[in-house]
């Protein structure tokens, strides 16, 4: 970003002795001396003690373009009084300092540190120390989703932004399907149960006896006392674990995600309008200075009627043009900064909202689980009484209460005699 400039003010004669015939000496606005040739307008900041001094920096300035540095014949930086109108307030250095040679350097470093994809601006990993994160020893979501990424489709390209909002919409579909995945299990349990109550009032081995008898008559009956388990852990898993999955966030939470969206689209549109505005007072005070440059030079070759007032005239537009450029910076980085710090207000309200949906979604799956145990309790209790007959199966014993009940006489038969 270039600095603010400000204008020097008119050059202030100074009086001086024992310089040779047509020269003059000047103090630049940081009180420093330097020396103008009335005839031919070169400059130095040596005082001219001879003819061949003279010479060396006529030659010097006579291969100058407006705002661009002179080496003279003592290694001096040279330059034109009028060019002395815009310098770097903030650095406060000598006259030429902020020529547009050096300007281009410096932007050029500048470029070197810093670059712009899709109208944000980077610092270059390999030019400058490595940034602390936001949120160090955490992969939070507002330190790792500045950069766009391509499109899986190849085409396009999504934002980081728009690759967490997309988290969040998938997320709520996973928790959709969940529910939708507890229902089809609430079906089989409440089709099984209902199955084994058909089941259990089937008349088979109706007519066992004894031990045995009673034995498969509990097994029977135990069926209906599963099924009741099974229809009640059907009721639970409704109550306790799908109609939670459902009702978490409703429809309201896709409005509140287009909402997110269109703020931080809204912002980032903003900060490429401002960038498209940069690039074009760029473009701007490049054609500027050009203009100045040509008509300093056809001046001082004397090919052209300009006056000093039509150089004066043109390095009041550059000035001018500067003076936007670094307006339209400043637009771009405020623009900038409010959506960096958009950015991180709400990829971290994402990163909160994710959390909340994992943690609830972990707290029912569980609550499914016990309910699952407490199932197979239930079961396993149905089966005691069968396990305890069972158990209780005496053959010898069904023997012996068949024969009392079905015996028709005690006496055996015996030889007859002759």
């Amino acid at each position: 970003m270039q600095q603010s400039v400000v204008s020097c003010s008119v050059p202030v004669e100074v009086k001086s002795v024992c310089l040779p015939v047509g020269w003059k000496s000047y103090r630049s606005p940081e009180g420093r001396k330097y020396y103008v040739n009335t005839s031919t307008n070169e400059t130095t900041w040596e005082p001219p003690c001879d003819s061949t001094t003279t010479m060396k920096t006529t030659r010097t300035h006579r291969n100058s373009v407006h705002g661009r540095h002179n080496v003279g014949a003592t290694g001096k930086v040279l330059e034109h009084p009028d060019v002395l109108l815009r310098k770097t307030s903030m650095n406060n250095q000598s006259p030429g300092s902020t020529s547009p040679a050096r300007r281009q350097n410096k932007e050029k470093e500048i470029k070197e540190t810093k670059i712009t994809i899709n109208c944000v601006t980077f610092p270059v990993s390999t030019s400058t120390p490595e940034q602390q994160l936001l949120k160090p020893n955490e992969w939070s979501y507002c330190d790792y989703f500045w950069a766009d990424k391509k499109d899986p489709q190849g085409t396009t390209t999504v934002s980081g932004f728009e690759v967490l909002l997309q988290k969040q919409l998938k997320g709520k579909q996973m928790q959709k399907e969940m529910a939708e995945f507890i229902r089809e299990r609430i079906k089989i349990e409440e089709e099984y149960a209902k199955n084994l109550a058909k089941l259990s009032q089937f008349p088979m081995a109706a007519q066992e006896e004894g031990t045995l008898g009673d034995a498969w008559a509990q097994l029977k009956k135990s069926l209906t006392d599963e099924a009741e388990v099974h229809l009640k852990f059907s009721s639970k898993l409704h109550s306790e674990v799908e109609k939670p999955l459902l009702t978490f966030r409703g429809d309201n939470f896709k409005k509140d995600m287009k909402k997110y969206d269109h703020h931080i689209a809204d912002l980032r549109k903003q900060l490429v309008s401002r960038y498209a505005g940069v690039e074009k007072a760029r473009r701007a005070l490049a054609d500027r200075q050009k203009d100045l440059e040509v008509k300093t030079q056809q001046l001082e070759i004397k090919l052209s009627n300009k006056t000093e007032e039509d150089i004066k005239k043109a390095r009041r537009k550059s000035t001018q043009a500067g003076d936007d450029l670094m307006r339209c910076v400043d637009l771009y980085n405020q623009a900038q900064s409010k959506w960096f710090e958009e950015m991180v207000t709400t990829s971290m309200e994402l990163e909160r909202l994710e959390v909340e949906r994992v943690e609830m979604i972990q707290q029912h799956l569980r609550q499914y689980t016990t309910l699952r145990h407490e199932t197979d309790m239930f079961n396993q209790s149905t089966l005691e009484p069968v396990d305890k007959l069972l158990q209780s199966v005496d053959p010898a014993k069904d023997r012996e209460l068949w024969v009392k009940e079905h015996k028709t006489g005690e006496l055996r038969p015996v030889d007859m005699d002759i």
